[in-house]
């Protein structure tokens, strides 16, 4: 099976090489989508430096279960019907949190849309955090 793949790309090279680069274009597109993922050193700074405003995706059980100080639970099922609760933030630093990092870039896709621009998600959601111990309130 190998002994086949490989012979195949060095007979057709050229069409093995576009398919690896749109494989690679496909993957940044795809892991800038919704916002920059940050890690949560820079989301620390962003939240003391910048005022930004988090906004966890996350359940309301998983979110009283523990969640950044001063996050708004904004359930990612929700997002497009409660947009007028965080209208006032267009301007601001966004952080998205979710489960593991990786359905917050939907959701800030819905936010790109919306016109927020300053979009960014934690990398490796609030596993991440919890990961690096750092606080969570719960309630």
């Amino acid at each position: 099976m190998l002994e086949q793949l490989l012979e195949f790309v060095l007979n057709h090279w050229i069409l093995s090489l576009i398919w690896v680069t749109l494989l690679i274009l496909l993957i940044r597109s795809e892991g800038s989508r919704g916002g920059k993922a940050i890690s949560p050193t820079e989301v620390t700074l962003l939240i003391n430096k910048e005022d930004a405003k988090v906004i966890d995706i996350r359940s309301k059980e998983d979110f009283r279960n523990g969640h950044l100080p001063n996050a708004i639970n904004i359930p990612s099922r929700d997002v497009q019907k409660r947009l007028s609760e965080i209208e006032a933030y267009k301007d601001q630093p966004i952080i998205l949190i979710c489960k593991t990092g990786t359905t917050a870039g939907a959701t800030g896709s819905v936010l790109a849309k919306a016109g927020f621009t300053k979009l960014n998600k934690l990398r490796g959601g609030i596993m991440e955090w919890q990961g690096a111990n750092l606080p969570l309130v719960k309630g």
